[in-house]
């Protein structure tokens, strides 16, 4: 694995696959965003994206800010910080445009990605979006719960629960947002306890109603993403965290969105591979054609 520093933050990063475009693929697993999530969760375990998408790109897996190795910085994280640190990976590695994938809530900064910077997206991958009422529910109970917890223990308190048992803000809402980030990083750990608690409280408030604002996928405004003229495709999935009207929501805002409406059951790790890479070379040359007009 290699490492990088992003606006002052480590990044944990490897590309997969020696030649081809580059994919810039934002991880699922909710706020558990590791790079091994494209292999060893749910559905990507199963259909096996990376395995089928190495053989023809240069596709680069990161851990987002705040899980895995990677590290963060208390502050209100929003979309555009995740945005931030994929586009500084790219420069990182001299890349000036890449095709996107995101998975679960990694399509909200994919999306985000797009919107800021429509020039370096040369197409869209949106695998199980997130979204729907009772994602928003959980998603911001699983903040309050986490203040809670702050509330009646502060911050040493969450310090000690993450040394004893150190599990993601994804496993244990207690733990909150920074809770890989303290147990990999005893330096961040110490200045964490020792911030001003109510101010905390505040940035945490703030950050959930910022990721988790609609009962759709967040990450950019639908007049953003009406405006957009980039390939897109959508895989719906159809559960609690991933409703299949979030997928149909991208598929209505995205001009150049389909949608490959197939049952969960039935997305298969063959069918899968083909029909994305089908996407992507079509994407790829019709990016082509329009850089030649």
């Amino acid at each position: 694995m290699a490492s990088t520093i992003i606006d002052g933050i480590e990044t944990r990063y490897e590309v997969v696959g020696q030649s081809g475009p580059p994919l810039l693929m934002f991880s699922p697993g909710g706020f558990n965003a590791t790079l091994d999530q494209w292999s060893s969760l749910g559905i990507y375990a199963k259909v096996k994206p990376l395995d089928h998408l190495s053989k023809h790109y240069r596709c680069i897996i990161f851990d987002r800010r705040e899980t895995g190795r990677s590290g963060g910085r208390v502050e209100r994280v929003g979309w555009s910080h995740y945005v931030a640190q994929g586009a500084g990976l790219l420069d990182h590695l001299g890349f000036d445009q890449a095709f996107l994938m995101g998975g679960c809530m990694g399509c909200c900064p994919v999306a985000a990605f797009a919107v800021a910077h429509p020039q370096r997206t040369l197409g869209m991958i949106l695998y199980w979006p997130v979204g729907g009422a009772k994602y928003r529910i959980s998603g911001h109970e699983r903040f309050a719960r986490h203040l809670a917890y702050v509330h009646e223990r502060g911050l040493q308190g969450v310090v000690d629960l993450v040394k004893a048992d150190p599990k993601p803000f994804g496993a244990e809402p207690r733990g909150g947002p920074w809770a890989s980030v303290i147990a990999n990083d005893p330096a961040f750990a110490e200045r964490y306890a020792g911030q001003n608690v109510d101010a905390y409280k505040l940035v945490v408030s703030s950050m959930a109603r910022t990721l988790i604002d609609r009962d759709t996928v967040p990450g950019a405004e639908p007049e953003e993403l009406l405006r957009l003229d980039i390939p897109a495709l959508v895989v719906p999935g159809r559960d609690a965290s991933h409703a299949t009207s979030a997928a149909w929501y991208l598929e209505e805002c995205l001009p150049q969105a389909e949608i490959w409406n197939v049952p969960v059951e039935a997305q298969t790790s063959e069918d899968t591979g083909a029909r994305l890479l089908s996407f992507l070379q079509t994407a790829g040359q019709s990016r082509q054609m329009e850089a030649a007009s």
